[in-house]
């Protein structure tokens, strides 16, 4: 069994942008530029923990693997195909980060017919334990939208209320991420259900300096992504850590070739004490 010897551990949320078009599989192939793009910037990344939306096809982890050895970077993999659709949630991790116990909750994909469930793993390492759900709700800014990701978010906010309800997940962080498509300010009542019982702080509404994640097409950009953690027994997360990572910088590219060949999502990272 690998030991982890440090004091914080790096968790990570990035959408890969392997979305399909109505209804076609599109994803991202094995070897294409765009997947060597994404494998560099998940090495310059270095996170422990990663929490990957919009992953298609779902053997697309394995590429990624395989292609960040070639960057002396090792890591596992945690993933669940969708029961409709062709985009997946997944997790990476290193060696010494426990990731166990993957399931969806049941009835979080709302009332978006084909849309994705929510996946929960449990995480332990050093004296962290953690619940980490991952989220990829439905997008659009209309109102019968922000009607659908309310029932996607009622579902998800009653699950974080009923696990920190029982026995033995009563004292376990809880960290929320993914791709929220909600903007802070605007979304309200998505924040509002999602928080489950008041039991979530948004982090990524409070702790950025950058207010933006996703890349429009256009070059503008807004903040879709989130990363929330449980208010009560979250004391492990480093308080203003939470960071965009500027991957576009760091690959030398502006951001209008970045969402073109590696993704239109910048992601997230935060740290948290382990010890």
């Amino acid at each position: 069994m690998v030991e982890f010897t440090h004091s914080i551990m790096r968790a990570a949320v990035w959408n890969l942008a392997g979305f399909s078009l109505q209804g076609k599989p599109i994803g991202i192939s094995a070897n294409s530029n765009k997947a060597k793009n994404q494998a560099q910037g998940l090495a310059l990344l270095d996170a422990e923990l990663v929490t990957l939306v919009e992953v298609s096809p779902i053997s697309y982890l394995d590429s990624l693997i395989k292609k960040l050895a070639d960057f002396g970077v090792e890591y596992q993999k945690v993933i669940l195909p969708q029961k409709k659709g062709n985009i997946h949630i997944g997790f990476l991790h290193k060696p010494g980060i426990n990731v166990t116990n993957p399931r969806f909750i049941e009835g979080s994909e709302g009332t978006y017919k084909g849309g994705r469930q929510a996946i929960a793993v449990d995480v332990k390492v050093g004296k962290l334990s953690a619940t980490v759900i991952g989220v990829h709700l439905k997008s659009g800014r209309n109102k019968q939208q922000q009607k659908t990701r309310d029932s996607q978010c009622k579902a998800i906010g009653n699950y974080i209320t009923e696990l920190q309800q029982t026995p033995g997940f009563k004292t376990r962080a809880i960290f929320l991420m993914g791709d929220f498509n909600m903007i802070p300010g605007q979304d309200v009542s998505n924040f509002h259900h999602l928080g489950g019982d008041d039991t979530m702080d948004f982090v990524s509404s409070w702790d950025l300096q950058d207010r933006f994640s996703h890349i429009l097409e256009k070059g503008r950009a807004n903040l879709l992504d989130g990363f929330a953690v449980s208010r009560t027994y979250s004391t492990d997360y480093i308080k203003g850590s939470l960071r965009l990572f500027p991957m576009h910088w760091t690959m030398d590219m502006g951001r209008e070739t970045f969402r073109k060949n590696v993704s239109d999502h910048l992601p997230f990272v935060a740290s948290f004490k382990i010890y």
